[in-house]
C-alpha cells in the first residue's frame, strides 16, 4: 500500500431538513452580516431551492451572484471576486452542482489575491492562492463531488483553456446534500452525474492491482450500485433510495478515500477537458467518450485491472482476455443505456487535424507522461482522440 497524508475537513449535512441550521453553521465561519450567495441559471427559482435557503438566511444581508456557467469562466468568476473584495465579504454560499462549487472555490482564493489569478491557474513558479474566504454549498446536482473535496476546474473560453486549481484551503466548511433535489433535475444532468460519479472512481480504479484491499472494495461498491441504480433512477428520480444513493456515490467517489494508497490515472479527464475547451460538450459527456478509447489504448498496461474489474463488478467468466474485452464494452454500453452518445461526431463536427492540435497541446504543457504507469505520451493521446471522433 502506497504512504499516504489525508485530512477532509467539510461538514455534510446529508438528508433532508438542515436548511434550518443555515445561519447558525455560517456564523460559525464570519461575524459579518454580509454574505455572497453564488449560483448557475434559474433552476433553483423553479424548484423553490432558492426560496427555502433564503427563508434561513434573514439574518444576514444578501448579495446574489448569478449566472456561473456549466464551465465556471475566469472571466464571470473575477467579477464575482472583485464585488467580494469591494463589500469585504467573508463567506459565500455556493448554490448549485460542480460547476457552481467550482466556480466559488476559484472566487474564494481570487478574492485574497493581489495578482492576476490566472497565473496561478497556469501554475506558474510561485504564484499560487496562500489564503481564501470561507465558503459552504448547499449540493442541488449530484456528479462532481465537488461539495466534499478541494478541487475544481475553471474555463477560459477566449483561449479555448480548462484548469484546475485546489488545495487544503479550499475544501467547503460544509455541505448541505438533499437528495430530494434529484427529482426536480433533467434527465441529461442525472445521466451526466451518473456517468461523472462513475468515471471518477474508475480513474482511481481502473489501473493495476494493487494491495489496498479496502480501497478496490470501496471503489468497485460504487461502481456496482452504480450500474444498479443507474437505469432506475433515470426512470424514477423521486424515488428517495435511489437518489440518497446516487447522491452519496457521487460525493464518495471524489471526497478523497478512493485514492488512499493506490496509484491514479486521471488521463481521461485531462483529455476530456479539451473537449470541453474547443467544443463546449458536456464534462461527463467527454469522459464517455474518451475513456473507453484510452482503455483500448491501454489495455496491456490495464488488462489486470479490467480482469479485476470484470469478475467482481460485471461477474464475468471465461479466459482474461475475454473478460477484460467485455468488461469495456459493458462500460462502454452502460453509458449508452443511460442515453450517452460516445463518439465526438455526435456532438460536433470536428476538424481532422484536431487530434493533432491535441498531442501539441499536451507537449505544450510538458504532459508528456501521464497515467498510473507515466507510459501516456502525446502521440498516444492523439491515437485516442482519434479512435473517438
Amino acid at each position: 500500500m502506497q504512504n499516504f497524508d489525508v485530512i477532509n475537513p467539510t461538514r455534510i449535512l446529508f438528508g433532508d431538513n438542515h436548511y434550518e441550521k443555515l445561519s447558525e453553521l455560517i456564523k460559525s465561519y464570519t461575524d459579518q452580516p454580509k454574505i455572497m450567495l453564488a449560483y448557475g441559471g434559474g433552476s433553483i427559482f423553479k424548484n423553490g431551492i432558492h426560496k427555502k435557503v433564503m427563508d434561513h438566511l434573514s439574518d444576514f444581508e444578501i448579495i446574489e451572484f448569478g449566472g456561473i456557467e456549466a464551465n465556471p469562466q475566469f472571466t464571470t468568476l473575477m467579477q464575482a471576486a472583485e464585488i467580494c473584495k469591494k463589500e469585504n465579504i467573508e463567506f459565500v454560499l455556493a448554490l448549485g452542482g460542480g460547476s457552481v462549487i467550482d466556480g466559488v472555490k476559484f472566487i474564494a482564493g481570487a478574492t485574497k489575491y493581489d495578482g492576476d489569478p490566472w497565473e496561478v491557474l497556469l501554475r506558474e513558479e510561485g504564484k499560487v492562492f496562500s489564503a481564501a474566504i470561507s465558503f459552504g454549498t448547499i449540493l442541488t446536482l449530484p456528479a462532481t463531488g465537488s461539495e466534499a473535496n478541494s478541487g475544481a476546474v475553471i474555463s477560459r473560453s477566449e483561449l479555448n483553456e480548462k484548469r484546475t486549481m485546489g488545495g487544503p484551503l479550499f475544501f467547503p466548511k460544509f455541505s448541505l446534500c438533499n437528495p430530494n433535489v434529484v427529482a426536480s433535475l433533467p434527465k441529461r444532468q442525472i445521466a451526466n452525474g451518473i456517468v461523472d460519479a462513475f468515471m471518477h472512481t474508475l480513474e482511481q480504479y481502473l489501473t493495476y492491482p494493487t494491495d489496498n484491499l479496502l480501497q478496490e472494495r470501496q471503489a468497485e461498491g460504487i461502481l456496482s450500485t452504480l450500474i444498479e441504480i443507474g437505469p432506475d433512477v433515470m426512470k424514477d428520480p423521486s424515488n428517495y433510495k435511489l437518489a440518497s444513493n446516487l447522491m452519496w456515490c457521487a460525493t464518495h467517489a471524489l471526497n478523497g478515500n478512493l485514492r488512499l494508497g493506490v496509484p491514479t490515472d486521471w488521463c481521461t479527464h485531462m483529455i476530456g477537458h479539451e473537449l470541453t475547451a474547443f467544443f463546449g460538450i458536456d464534462h461527463a459527456r467527454t469522459l464517455a467518450i474518451i475513456a473507453p478509447r484510452l482503455y483500448e489504448n491501454q489495455f496491456s498496461n490495464k488488462k489486470g485491472k479490467l480482469v479485476q474489474y470484470g469478475k467482481r463488478v460485471w461477474n464475468l467468466t471465461g479466459s482474461d482476455q475475454e473478460i477484460a474485452k467485455t468488461a469495456l464494452q459493458k462500460t462502454e454500453a452502460f453509458f449508452q443505456n443511460l442515453g450517452i452518445e460516445t463518439t465526438i461526431s455526435s456532438y460536433t463536427k470536428v476538424d481532422d487535424n484536431f487530434p493533432e492540435l491535441v498531442k501539441q497541446r499536451f507537449i505544450e504543457r510538458g504532459w508528456v507522461a501521464m497515467g498510473e504507469r507515466q507510459a501516456i505520451t502525446p502521440e498516444d493521446v492523439k491515437q485516442i482522440v482519434q479512435a473517438a471522433l
